[in-house]
């Protein structure tokens, strides 16, 4: 399997649990690895065979901008639902990263990995 990855996608949302965090926006960093065929892509030099990583950039930023979870879990889940319902990537993996969420930290987050990876 062929990986089309985006790394640091930087998006401003409201996230949080705290009172404070629900009135403010803050900036989560994404990285997003979604496995796919880049066979034909690589054949056609065309964008219609291709995983549109900039279709998928604007879908996670604005599914991501407006979904006002509470925590980073339901962020990754959410954008994973979000892209293999719209993308149809057989299997993807996301990390959402919350910066400076913690003292002493660079960022705080979650990993996941959904669908089946085949090689």
């Amino acid at each position: 399997m062929d990986v089309v990855f985006i790394q640091e996608l930087k998006v401003d949302t409201v996230i949080g649990v705290r009172d404070w965090e629900r009135r403010v926006r803050q900036t989560l960093v994404l990285d997003l690895e979604l496995g796919c065929d880049a066979a034909a892509a690589a054949a056609t030099d065309a964008v219609d065979d291709a995983v549109d990583y900039d279709a998928v950039r604007r879908h996670v930023a604005e599914w991501v901008a407006n979904a006002g979870c509470q925590l980073v879990e339901g962020v990754a889940e959410g954008v994973a639902t979000e892209l293999q319902r719209a993308f149809g990537v057989p299997w993807l993996r996301i990390r959402v990263a919350k910066p400076g969420a913690v003292p002493g930290a660079r960022a705080v987050g979650v990993s996941i990995t959904r669908g089946e990876e085949s090689r």
